[in-house]
Order: structure tokens, then C-alpha cells, then sequence
């Protein structure tokens, strides 16, 4: 079983700006609390093919996750897949932005929910938690972002 996650959300910041912010995995602690730390792999400048790991706190057990870039078209476009073997996955996720008239962005994040193994017994209840948690999620993008990038 699979199944997806989405939030839109509108942060009144440049597209260009947003994007940076959103490209660098390692200012995901700012608005996943799950998130209890994160390196890129290499150390420079996010591409296609960079690796974020880091290690999350889901359910009371940490594990380790890895996600790599799989498409960086600035400013409009990320993708990731994880690929780290852990029961729940994440076997795709991105965000899609857009520039607004007011100079703001709309931001649409997502996430593909895969169960291996006994997750295919919890893939459902990661779901559902994480489709409850999807418009506080998104919020907290906002905020995070707001929050990091100076206004015009």
C-alpha cells in the first residue's frame, strides 16, 4: 500500500528566496520537529544527486533516513526519493512553487508514502497522521521560512 500527502501553502517571500530556503534539507529542523538532525552529503551547494541524512524521531524510535535530489529546476521545481530502507518510506516527494502577483510564493509540498516489510502494515497509519498533520505542516514552512528570509 501507498499513498500520498500533500499542503499548500502561500509565504510572502520571492520564489528565488523560497527556493534556496526549501533546497537546503538542513533547514528542515526548523519546521520538522521529527527532524533531530541533517547533513548534506557533499558539503556544497544542493544538485541533483545530493543526499540529505539525517536522523528523525517518528513514534517515539529514531532512525536513520536518507533522501537524494532527484530534480532541482530553480526556482519552480524540487524532487527527492528516499533511499534509506527503513518499514515507511518517503519514495518521492517535492515541492512545486510559484511566483504570486503580490511577490509572495505558493508552495505545494508532498510526499509518496511507501510500506517494505511490516510497513506495509503501518504505511496506513503513517498516512493518516501525516495527511492530519499536512495544513499544521505547511504552517510551519510558512513560519520557518518568514522567519529565515528577510523580507524585501
Amino acid at each position: 500500500m501507498s499513498g500520498q500527502f500533500e499542503a499548500t501553502i502561500e509565504i510572502n517571500r520571492p520564489v528565488e528566496a523560497v527556493f534556496d530556503y526549501l533546497a537546503d534539507g538542513r533547514n528542515d529542523p526548523q519546521f520538522s520537529p521529527r527532524v533531530l538532525k541533517i547533513e548534506r552529503v557533499p558539503d556544497a551547494p544542493t544538485t541533483v544527486g545530493t543526499v540529505f541524512r539525517s536522523t528523525v524521531k517518528d513514534a517515539g524510535m529514531k532512525t536513520a533516513r536518507e533522501f537524494r535530489i532527484t530534480v532541482l529546476e530553480a526556482p519552480v521545481r524540487i524532487r527527492w526519493a528516499e533511499v534509506s530502507k527503513n518499514s515507511v518510506t518517503a519514495s518521492e516527494g517535492g515541492y512545486d512553487l510559484e511566483p504570486m502577483a503580490s511577490g509572495g510564493t505558493r508552495v505545494r509540498i508532498f510526499n509518496v508514502l511507501e510500506g517494505h516489510g511490516l510497513g506495509k502494515l503501518l504505511v496506513g497509519l503513517a498516512l493518516a497522521a501525516a495527511r492530519k498533520d499536512a495544513a499544521s505542516f505547511g504552517a510551519r514552512i510558512k513560519a520557518a521560512a518568514e522567519a529565515a528570509i528577510q523580507p524585501r
